[in-house]
């Protein structure tokens, strides 16, 4: 079938960070694109769980925005990983803040949030920690569009931290024993985690590491292949000083920290409160917390899902009265239902709520608003420069009856 191309207006953007386009009377994701563009777009057919869609790739920008720069790495495009990488970068901050306000527009007791500007990362390429790449055809590393489904052999990723490029080199061609191949690096130690284990004779690089070990503001945290670690870790450690500062944590406070993976908020800001607590389901991520936590007196994890903990928190950890302050750093999908009734219940002083998706903050932000809480301020953090995701700490403080 030969390829299908039209000229079409770009529109503003939309949930996967594509701009939206009118074709054939109905609205479409155009990938590569700036709002305000008219452009010549590739259109792709395709099906895709039993529905069918049409998505578009700009193919020649023919009126271009003051705001497109000339992405600097060659795969930009075919790869798809870095879908803003043609956005100059202070334009890419406002539209994450934008997208931020457009999720809390959606609910009147949002629509006054003061949402701050988006701080910059340090560094708006090499910063990822981490890399899951896709194998092929004899051993090639490499991604997948995730448009067009094709392969894209990658020599060099310009998001990836150096030590996972140069890893990446030597196991190119020779990983033809598994179909995907994790890499972790500790950006601060240069500790490496390389999954799965090979044994191809060629490659000396070891494999199969059960743990890594980061450095994150002075204390050694090791995180073991299947926790959860955030993949900046430079802005990681500037959300830990958010998260610090908006909750004004004070010496005799009780913290919790909800979803607490390995326990990063809980640990590096125990020296500033009485006790911290932090809830987490993985087994494998509260042995790595356990780990980490060694020495720290004030600091105990609790094994369980966050909405059953919260339930019976007071039980559970034998407190006499709510916790001071809790800090919510759910996954993608927002918390869960049953975690906001009883933090509701709880009624905690102050709340830090950590979010990498703006539509599932702004659904818990409204039921907490609405329970008793006011927003205070949404501060945007740029943890994946080149792309449209967002981080965000959002603190809130319980309001007087």
């Amino acid at each position: 079938m030969p390829a299908e191309f039209a000229e079409l207006e770009l529109g503003e953007l939309g949930e996967l960070g594509d701009t939206i386009a009118e074709f054939e009377g109905s609205p479409i994701n155009v990938a590569g694109g700036i709002p305000g563009e008219r452009a010549v777009v590739r259109i792709y057919r395709y099906r895709r769980r039993r529905k069918d869609i049409i998505s578009g790739i700009v193919s020649r920008v023919i009126e271009p925005s003051p705001h497109r720069v000339a992405p600097r790495c060659g795969y930009c495009g075919p790869c798809s990983g870095c879908q803003w990488q043609h956005i100059e970068y202070p334009v890419q901050l406002q539209f994450k803040r934008e997208k931020i306000e457009g999720c809390l527009g959606h609910y009147d007791s949002l629509r006054e949030t003061t949402v701050l500007p988006t701080l910059p990362a340090p560094d708006e390429y090499y910063y990822r920690n981490h890399a899951r790449f896709t194998v092929r055809m004899g051993g090639q590393l490499g991604f997948s569009n995730r448009i067009t489904r094709r392969f894209v052999r990658i020599e060099h990723c310009m998001l990836m931290d150096p030590v996972i490029n140069g890893t990446l080199t030597e196991f190119q061609d020779r990983s033809a024993e598994t179909t995907n191949m994790s890499l972790r690096v500790g950006a601060n130690t240069g500790d490496l985690l390389v999954q799965p284990t090979f044994q191809n004779p060629d490659i000396r690089t070891p494999s199969g590491q059960t743990h890594y070990v980061e450095d994150m503001m002075g204390r050694e945290l090791r995180v073991a292949s299947p926790s959860f670690f955030q993949v900046n870790t430079s802005q990681a450690e500037n959300l830990i000083r958010l998260v610090r500062d908006g909750l004004e944590l004070d010496a005799s406070d009780v913290l919790v920290d909800a979803y607490a993976g390995v326990g990063v908020f809980a640990i590096l800001l125990s020296p500033y409160v009485a006790r911290a607590i932090a809830i987490e389901e993985s087994a494998s991520a509260v042995q790595d917390g356990k780990s980490n936590a060694e020495g720290l007196r004030n600091v105990e994890f609790v094994q369980l899902k966050t909405e059953e903990a919260l339930l019976n928190l007071e039980e559970i950890c034998e407190l006499t009265e709510a916790p001071d302050a809790v800090i919510l750093d759910p996954p993608r999908t927002g918390c869960h239902p049953q975690a906001i009734e009883s933090l509701l219940r709880l009624k905690p002083r102050k709340v830090a709520y950590v979010s990498c998706d703006p539509p599932s903050l702004a659904r818990d932000l409204d039921v907490l608003v609405k329970g008793g809480y006011e927003a205070v301020r949404v501060q945007p953090v740029d943890m994946f420069p080149q792309t449209y995701h967002v981080e965000s700490v959002t603190v809130l403080h319980l309001r007087s009856a």
